[in-house]
């Protein structure tokens, strides 16, 4: 059984920084495209970063571009993202989810191309 689970969410000001952990187990990390995902209430789960199997290609979305940053450790099983310069319109549930990358440089930006979410961590940033 996979399982992803996120951690590091927390209450913040805006300008401050949060770097977010998600820990995977019951699959071959190291062939797993990683991505996260947000869902700030009342709005759709929107994609926020991705990362390919082999770490080598990321995305992110123009929201996020500059200020956040996706990283993997495969000897950890662990996927990042760290988040500087928060802003209000930042806060939302963060969800990591992975799936099987056709390649060890594939990338998804498409939530349905993922098979496998965490419960999700709350991100709150004040102003």
């Amino acid at each position: 059984q996979v399982q992803l689970v996120e951690s590091g969410g927390g209450l913040v000001q805006a300008g401050d920084s949060l770097r977010l952990s998600c820990g995977v187990s019951g699959r071959t990390f190291s062939y797993s495209a990683m991505g996260w995902f947000r869902q700030a209430p009342g709005k759709e789960r929107e994609f926020v970063s991705a990362i390919s199997p082999d770490g080598g290609k990321r995305l992110s979305a123009n929201s996020v571009k500059g200020r956040f940053t996706i990283s993997r450790d495969n000897a950890k099983n662990t996927v990042y993202l760290l988040m500087n310069s928060l802003k209000p319109e930042d806060t939302a549930i963060y969800y990591c989810a992975a799936t099987a990358g056709r390649t060890s440089t594939s990338v998804y930006s498409s939530e349905h191309e993922y098979n496998y979410w965490g419960q999700g961590t709350q991100v709150t940033v004040s102003s």
